[in-house]
């Protein structure tokens, strides 16, 4: 579990692909040593440490489900990437519950200066929009940001002169992809509503009995 708050940027050192997978080969800072078997969320992604050969190098396998449902087989050597360990049980949670577990890529369609800082457009399916809400919680590449609004194919959120100083997005060019990952309570609202084994209670009924429109 991680709380999309990123703790450093990473690099990547060396991809090495087989199978339809790849390992990654990581160099990053950290306040104290990865432990063999951590989980770290990478651009939002939860990888476990396979391999530490140094305090400040740790490798991880990326499964072909990982490769098709995310943007990491975009990643190349020298990449910057968003770097989260595990959040511990008397940690503060400073942005939202955030699994690592990537639910679609969107595409990084426009970033545009606001003030100080810069408004985000992202493209996101049909699909995915179903699970937005304005002011409510999205992780991007593992960043836990606000939906500042909707869009018709997607939404747009801020980001503040401190975020952009800590991640990559300001080194985003268009048409990027992102990983996204949606607010974990609406997938299990929407998943409460819809199961209905033995025609159970679900979508249908509470609109007609007035609960819903």
């Amino acid at each position: 579990m991680f709380t999309g708050i990123i703790e450093t940027l990473g690099s990547v050192q060396r991809i090495e692909r087989a199978g339809g997978g790849m390992r990654l080969a990581i160099e990053m800072e950290a306040d104290e040593p990865l432990r063999l078997g951590e989980s770290v969320a990478l651009n939002g992604v939860c990888l476990t440490a396979a391999a530490v050969p140094s305090d400040c190098l740790w490798e991880a396998d990326v499964s072909l489900e990982t490769m098709r449902r995310t943007a990491l087989g975009d990643l190349r050597p020298g990449a910057l990437v968003h770097l989260e360990r595990a959040l511990k049980a008397d940690g503060r949670i400073g942005g939202h519950f955030v699994q690592g577990h990537v639910d679609e890529t969107g595409i990084a369609a426009r970033l545009s200066p606001e003030g100080a800082g810069m408004l985000l457009d992202v493209r996101v399916s049909s699909d995915g929009m179903r699970y937005l809400v304005e002011k409510g919680s999205v992780s991007v590449d593992g960043v836990s940001l606000t939906v500042a609004s909707l869009l018709p194919d997607g939404f747009q959120v801020a980001l503040v002169p401190h975020t952009l100083e800590k991640t990559t997005f300001a080194r985003r060019s268009a048409g990027s992809r992102v990983n996204l990952e949606f607010d974990i309570l609406a997938k299990y609202v929407e998943r409460a509503l819809t199961y209905r084994p033995n025609g159970g209670v679900g979508a249908e009924l509470l609109k007609a009995q007035g609960y819903m429109r």
